[in-house]
């Protein structure tokens, strides 16, 4: 009988079944005669260079990637290394956005724009805190939580206090500002509101009605456009966060509910500073959601194709969980660039490897419940459906696999051999695994694992069972 394997169930401590997601694999939605969909390993990490200090934010801007790394604005050489090009102040996360003839750099309140020549920091009182920078119709365009700022078109570097803007429907802040074609988007803490350009002697954007949205973003990253739509973790008013796609004043959920049971273990505070972030190849539209000690993302293109969500957890741990060492992703010089959020590091994603930054990482995947109406059978033989050979030379791994009768607790690992490299017709099987059935045993949740030395991909878990007559 075939098991699968795209997604699992374990239990927890309330009783309650949850779904486990695959770790550091990817879901698949493709059929190749072998089933309707498989595990890949995800893209590894390959190290590019080194900068500054810790990555804050990137950006492409004329054919070239610039980053916030440590307290300087840097930018990254097509050979990986990196010129710097002035100072930014310490602080979290920045905001980057272009004009046509500069780059704009939110940096801990404060607003910078590099010319190509020289790093400017504007310093235009009126200008206030700029929590959020977007390049719009001629204006960058800032909030400082409260008003909705653009800067003076003959001259950037000034603001005039009479063009403020605002989002009123609601009395919540504005955390973020985006741009979805050429209308600017609010992005509140409960609402979003959308505006377009009008002209006019004032603030040039109007509000636009029926374009309301009645949930915002809990931080400033939390959000993203993403296919043409706005992506956000965040929630309305008097709800728990989640996880949405907004557009045409409507918010649909993409979270389950096991990302919904999953965010509720972080404060509100914690959230406040996830980074939400999209990356579009090789026909998927993937969105990473940066948690404190893991990334949750989401494949659109497969939930299209399968007419449910299609999430899995990225980790960069090889036993447990912890921060997911790629962020700010940038696609330049013709690879996918991204960086380290935890050190200097900065790389580029790589199919072929599974390491990140050198280091072994851990996948894992389970199964659904096997049960077999009660009755006993007989576990013969577990056999997944690889592909095998693809390992780097001179490896030769294992991977394992373990059983639990309540999804809590589990039993001794079992190892087999994926082979060495070359070894691409390869049998990956585990004989006589016990009995469903019997005492306190009607239900098994099958658990796999291995490490980025065992670079396979996963088609097919095949279980072959001796049914009882007792």
């Amino acid at each position: 009988m075939q098991i699968p394997v795209l997604k699992g169930v374990y239990t927890d401590g309330s009783a309650d079944f949850r779904v486990s997601y695959p770790v550091n694999m990817e879901p698949v939605a493709l059929p190749q005669g072998v089933s309707s969909g498989y595990l890949r390993p995800v893209d590894g990490i390959v190290q590019f260079g080194t900068g500054p200090g810790i990555d804050r934010g990137g950006i492409n801007w004329n054919g070239k990637c610039y980053r916030a790394m440590g307290t300087r604005l840097v930018r990254i050489e097509e050979d990986g290394s990196y010129t710097d090009l002035g100072e930014l102040g310490p602080g979290g996360q920045v905001s980057m956005d272009y004009s046509f003839d500069r780059l704009a750099v939110t940096s801990n309140g404060s607003l910078f724009y590099w010319d190509g020549a020289a790093l400017v920091k504007v310093l235009d009182p009126d200008l206030g805190p700029a929590l959020d920078v977007q390049f719009v119709d001629g204006f960058f365009m800032t909030t400082d939580g409260e008003f909705l700022v653009v800067t003076e078109l003959t001259d950037p570097t000034t603001v005039n206090p009479l063009k403020y803007g605002s989002s009123e429907r609601d009395p919540d802040p504005v955390v973020a500002v985006k741009k979805i074609y050429s209308e600017v988007v609010a992005v509140n803490r409960y609402t979003v509101e959308y505006f377009e350009n009008v002209g006019g002697e004032l603030f040039p954007f109007r509000r636009i009605n029926g374009a309301h949205i009645s949930k915002g973003a809990i931080g400033t990253y939390a959000c993203c456009v993403f296919e043409n739509m706005l992506a956000f973790l965040g929630s309305g008013r008097k709800e728990s966060p989640s996880i949405y796609l907004g557009s045409n004043a409507h918010a649909q959920p993409i979270a389950t509910r096991e990302i919904d049971t999953l965010l509720e273990q972080y404060t509100e505070a914690q959230l406040a500073l996830a980074v939400v972030e999209a990356r579009v190849l090789k026909g998927r539209q993937l969105l990473y959601v940066h948690l404190p000690d893991r990334t949750i993302v989401y494949d659109h293109a497969a939930s299209v194709r399968t007419q449910e969500p299609v999430w899995f957890v990225l980790t960069s741990h090889l036993t447990d969980w912890a921060l997911y060492r790629a962020r700010n992703f940038v696609y330049c010089y013709n690879k996918w660039l991204c960086a380290d959020p935890t050190s200097s590091k900065h790389g580029y994603f790589a199919a072929g490897v599974s390491t990140q930054y050198g280091a072994d990482v851990r996948w894992e995947f389970g199964t659904m419940i096997l049960y077999n109406e009660g009755k006993m059978a007989i576990v013969h033989e577990l056999e997944l459906v690889c592909l095998t050979g693809r390992v780097a030379a001179g490896k030769n791994p294992t991977i394992s696999t373990a059983w639990s009768a309540d999804g809590q607790v589990w039993g001794q690992e079992h190892f087999a051999n994926v082979g060495r490299q070359g070894e691409s017709v390869l049998k990956v099987s585990w004989l006589q695994l016990g009995m469903l059935g019997g005492e306190g045993a009607a239900m098994r949740v099958q658990r796999f694992r291995g490490d980025s030395q065992a670079h396979i991909s996963i088609a097919r878990l095949e279980a072959r069972l001796e049914a009882l007559n007792v």
